[in-house]
């Protein structure tokens, strides 16, 4: 908006100028024109009247000092051109008709070469030819002229960027605003000053982010309220279970009951995770945080390797961190193989880790939506070939907590690459 609205008012105001310009120069030529014409009939008068009085042997020394800016005489003969019937030769005529007695008829023609020179032929008294050479031009711009208007140009774009400016700064601050807006409700409200009509869409606009955040804040106690209360009948089921004589019914049971289980403490992990981060920030080395996640997978018999490093010492929440490099290490386990940890440095001072692995990867189609809580690709909802549909959503909202990007990307030669980008501080 701000550069649309630059582009309309500039071009508006570069035409507003030209135009200007244009009757500035269409009325300077006009007077310069009137002001010839009266000068030439003058001029031309007087030096008739002087080279009457002159001796004939005295008269060529005197043209140089006669001559003007855009004409000059010439005694004796000269070849004519073709005549001339624009109006221009029609003010020349009636100016020097004006000026000059009826014994001195003139006769304007075009040059014999050619051009946009008017030669004027008369004759003295005494029988000389006289030629009056007129080159038709008109008074240079002032060399301060052109300086002046680009300076005034500046100055009314730079006043015209300042109101701009100030009237799509405050809706800046709301696109800002709207893009802060996360679950976990840290971001500041937005300043309920300046004009009304700004003060009114601000104040419209928090009153709206806290009925958001109350509703997600009501949703989320909900959540972990029921996945929290459902925790006490899951073991009150589980020792009852332990009772049956039937082994198979009873492994049956257990499995089932395991597996609410885990549904039960991703939806709390999830609820208190979208609810609001309470770790406390604190300096972290990147490097030795991945290391020792790696070195756990590698105890526990699983094939986890690490590649990069980038000597790097953060602020930032070490929990929610490894928690999110866990849940892409533990969904690329399960669902491939060969899986890589990747540290690198990305540009404007950020940096990412990516958890590589040899696996069938996710559909582009699929991959927004498996960031979504309770979604699975697979949709008999076995637990032997998936999960809770919550883990990728941890993922999220933690790295939109720690001021990131999640991303999924099919691998080079099969597989898939979650890259999570984050911020150095």
């Amino acid at each position: 908006m701000f550069g649309r609205l630059m582009l309309i008012l500039v071009l508006g105001l570069v035409l507003a100028q030209a135009l200007s310009f244009g009757v500035f120069l269409l009325q300077r030529m006009q007077s310069g024109k009137s002001m010839m014409l009266y000068s030439l009939g003058k001029d031309v008068a007087s030096t008739v009247a002087i080279l009457e009085r002159l001796p004939a042997e005295e008269r060529a020394g005197w043209l140089k000092n006669l001559e003007r800016r855009n004409y000059r005489y010439q005694l004796g003969y000269i070849a004519m051109g073709a005549p001339l019937e624009i109006p221009l030769v029609d003010e020349v005529r009636e100016s020097l008709r004006s000026a000059l007695a009826a014994s001195y008829p003139v006769v304007i023609t075009a040059a014999p070469e050619g051009g946009k020179r008017l030669d004027m032929h008369l004759k003295l008294s005494d029988g000389t030819p006289l030629t009056v050479i007129l080159t038709p031009s008109f008074m240079p711009l002032p060399d301060w002229l052109l300086p002046v208007i680009a300076i005034q140009l500046a100055v009314l774009i730079a006043f015209l960027w300042l109101a701009v400016r100030l009237a799509t700064y405050p809706l800046a601050q709301l696109a800002r605003a709207a893009d802060l807006t996360e679950p976990q409700g840290a971001a500041q409200p937005l300043s309920e000053d300046g004009p009304l009509e700004v003060a009114q869409a601000a104040k419209a606009f928090n009153a709206m982010r806290a009925r958001i955040d109350g509703f997600l804040s009501e949703r989320m106690q909900i959540l972990a309220a029921v996945s929290h209360d459902l925790q006490t009948p899951i073991t009150r089921m589980r020792l009852r279970a332990e009772l049956l004589d039937d082994a198979t019914q009873r492994d049956r049971m257990l499995y089932d009951l395991q597996a609410m289980q885990m549904l039960v403490e991703e939806g709390i992990a999830y609820a208190r995770n979208a609810h609001g981060l309470n770790e406390t920030p604190c300096r972290t080395d990147l490097d030795a945080l991945l290391g020792s996640l790696v070195y756990d997978y590698t105890d526990a018999g699983q094939a986890v390797r690490l590649s990069g490093e980038l000597k790097l010492v953060l602020l930032t929440r070490p929990h929610a961190l490894r928690r999110i490099v866990t849940n892409l290490a533990d969904n690329a386990l399960k669902f491939g193989k060969d899986v890589e940890i990747v540290l690198a440095r990305e540009a404007g001072g950020r940096y990412s880790i990516s958890v590589l692995d040899r696996g069938p990867g996710i559909p582009a189609e699929e991959r927004e939506a498996v960031m979504q809580p309770f979604y699975r690709i697979e949709s008999s909802r076995n637990r032997d070939t998936g999960g809770t549909g919550l883990g990728l959503a941890i993922v999220q909202q933690l790295t939109l907590a720690l001021g990131g990007t999640l991303s999924l990307a099919q691998r080079e030669g099969g597989g898939l690459a979650a890259q999570v980008l984050l911020p150095a501080a």
